[in-house]
């Protein structure tokens, strides 16, 4: 069965292949952290979706506030000059989507 949030979160990880490369060689800590992000958005979909109830909210609630933490770490690279605007422009329409997904799912 199809789920459209879990297809739109990979591709958001997809997305941030050549960003996180680049990112890795400036600044290992933050990619790092970029990486445990956007890995736990995908991740918490999933588990969520085999989930009911409160549990089931929870997971994607935690799977927004990782969208969330990726879109604050791309900005934050973008602010101290590891990442030019455009090299992370994909992942942040992508996160914007998965967001919008999660809002409806959590409200």
């Amino acid at each position: 069965m199809p789920f459209d949030a879990f297809d739109v979160a990979l591709e958001m990880v997809r997305s941030l292949r050549e960003p996180l490369a680049s990112l890795a060689q400036r600044d290992p800590d933050l990619a790092q952290q970029l990486r445990r992000a956007a890995a736990s958005v995908p991740l918490n979909l999933s588990e969520g979706r085999r989930r009911s109830g409160r549990d089931r909210l929870h997971l994607w609630r935690v799977a927004a506030g990782s969208a969330d933490e990726v879109v604050a770490s791309l900005r934050v690279a973008e602010a101290f000059g590891h990442l030019e605007p455009a090299a992370s422009a994909s992942a942040l329409a992508l996160c914007d989507r998965v967001l919008a997904m999660l809002w409806r799912l959590t409200h």
